[in-house]
């Protein structure tokens, strides 16, 4: 199956378009206030017709982190919605099964801060509850975009019972060291591909997007 490429941290429509036209699978915009990458709730619609405006199919991501249900995105805004939600925060199996009742409509993604080679089981407990994973490093008091990475060692072997998406410092000139050693469905770039926090480099977006479309297991 040919991987999957997200860009995230968005914050400008113009960008989110140029992105989107080079057939990114999805983009990602932040919902928590505390990144810098973060787009206020009344900005977010505009960011999110952007994308579909140029590619309806592309997945348009929302990064929220311990939402309470009155943070859970409005579904009525057409394609000023989201089509998923990814779980950047503490949330556990319980909590992302209250959410998904609550917006069966959204793909559901947890993604999972990894510290040790341990904490790669807490996967298992996700399965029935989300539609994919996403790993990143775990660095304090930071929830994601870092550029931080986990040791590809660590993921030798690791496959979940549901897609997974790998992040943290994903960039071209890495595509070909991560795919030959592991199989993420995957790769997730914020950090990787910037000029500064939600400023894109689009030369360096456009170069990991072919190293992903050309490498073997990649279309052609």
């Amino acid at each position: 199956m040919a991987p999957l490429l997200k860009i995230c941290g968005l914050r400008e429509t113009r960008q989110a378009e140029a992105i989107a036209r080079l057939g990114v699978d999805a983009i990602g915009v932040i919902g928590v206030e505390s990144s810098p990458r973060w787009v206020p709730l009344e900005d977010q619609p505009a960011l999110f017709r952007s994308i579909a405006a140029v590619a309806p199919a592309c997945r348009r991501v929302l990064v929220l982190a311990n939402p309470s249900d009155n943070d859970l995105p409005d579904l009525n805004l057409g394609a000023g919605s989201p089509t998923a939600l990814q779980l950047h925060g503490d949330e556990s199996p319980e909590r992302c099964h209250q959410i998904r009742k609550r917006r069966p409509r959204l793909e559901l993604w947890k993604a999972l801060r990894i510290r040790r080679p341990e904490d790669l089981t807490r996967a298992d407990a996700y399965g029935p509850v989300v539609d994919a994973l996403l790993l990143d490093a775990w660095v304090p008091d930071q929830l994601g975009g870092t550029g931080h990475r986990i040791p590809l060692e660590w993921l030798v072997g690791f496959k979940p019972s549901l897609p997974w998406w790998l992040a943290g410092g994903i960039r071209a000139d890495r595509v070909a060291g991560v795919f030959s050693v592991i199989q993420p469905s995957g790769l997730d770039a914020s950090s990787g591909v910037e000029l500064a926090p939600a400023l894109k480099d689009l030369a360096a977006v456009e170069a990991l997007v072919d190293a992903v479309r050309t490498w073997p297991g990649g279309p052609h």
